[in-house]
C-alpha cells in the first residue's frame, strides 16, 4: 500500500509521521508527475484552502486529483483538506468539489481561538479521540450519501461519503493514529473489491 499526500502548503509532513509509524508507505505530490506514480490513497492535509485550491490549478493537478477521486480513490481531507473536497463552501467557489458537504470556513474562529476537545467517534475507535481544532471550518449541512461521523456541540467535524473521508479537526496533530487506521481501512476494502 502507498499512498500520496498534497505537500502544495500546509500539515503534510505530519501526515507522513502518522503513516510512517503504522509501517505504511507515503510520498509527497508537488508536481504532476508525482500523481504518475501508483498509489492507492490520497491525503489534501490541512493548511489554507484558497491556496491549495490556487496551486491545484497551477501545477495542473486539479484534473487528474478530482479524476481519481471521482473515480473511487480513496481521500482523507483534513482541515483545509475537508473545504478543498467540498462542494459547497459559504461564501466562495468551490475547488475540488467532489463531496456533497456545505462547509463554513474558519467557524471556530481565528488561530487564537484554537482549541481541544477529547470524544469517542464510536465508527472510528471505542476509545476517546482527541480533536484539534486549528482556525477550522464545521460542515453545515450534508448530502443524502454522507455519513455524519461526529458532531461537536451541535457541528457536524468529521463526516464520510463513499471513498471521502473529511475531518474539521488535525488527527496528524496527535500520537492518536486512530483515523489514519480508519482510512487505510478504507483503503483496503478499496482494494479488496
Amino acid at each position: 500500500m502507498k499512498i500520496g499526500i498534497l505537500a502544495l502548503q500546509g500539515a503534510f509532513i505530519e501526515h507522513k509521521h502518522s503513516l510512517d509509524a503504522l509501517g505504511v508507505e507515503s510520498f509527497e505530490i508537488r508536481q504532476k508527475k508525482d500523481i504518475e506514480k501508483p498509489f492507492d490513497g490520497l491525503i489534501i492535509p490541512g493548511g489554507e484552502s484558497t491556496v491549495i485550491g490556487k496551486l491545484l490549478h497551477k501545477l495542473d493537478l486539479y484534473e487528474p486529483i478530482k479524476n481519481m477521486i471521482e473515480n473511487g480513490m480513496p481521500v482523507f481531507g483534513t482541515c483545509a483538506g475537508l473545504i478543498v473536497l467540498a462542494k459547497n463552501i459559504e461564501g466562495e467557489q468551490a475547488h475540488i468539489g467532489t463531496m456533497d458537504i456545505t462547509v463554513r470556513r474558519n467557524a471556530y474562529g481565528k488561530q487564537i481561538d484554537s482549541f481541544s476537545e477529547e470524544v469517542v467517534i464510536p465508527e472510528v475507535s471505542d476509545k476517546p479521540f482527541p480533536l484539534v481544532f486549528i482556525r477550522a471550518p464545521w460542515i453545515d449541512s450534508v448530502g443524502d450519501n454522507v455519513k455524519i461521523l461526529c458532531k461537536l456541540n451541535g457541528h457536524i467535524v468529521a463526516a464520510r461519503e463513499n471513498n471521502m473521508l473529511v475531518t474539521s479537526f488535525h488527527p496528524e496533530l496527535t500520537k492518536n493514529l486512530d483515523f489514519h487506521k480508519y482510512f487505510i481501512n478504507m483503503i483496503k476494502q478499496k482494494k479488496s473489491r
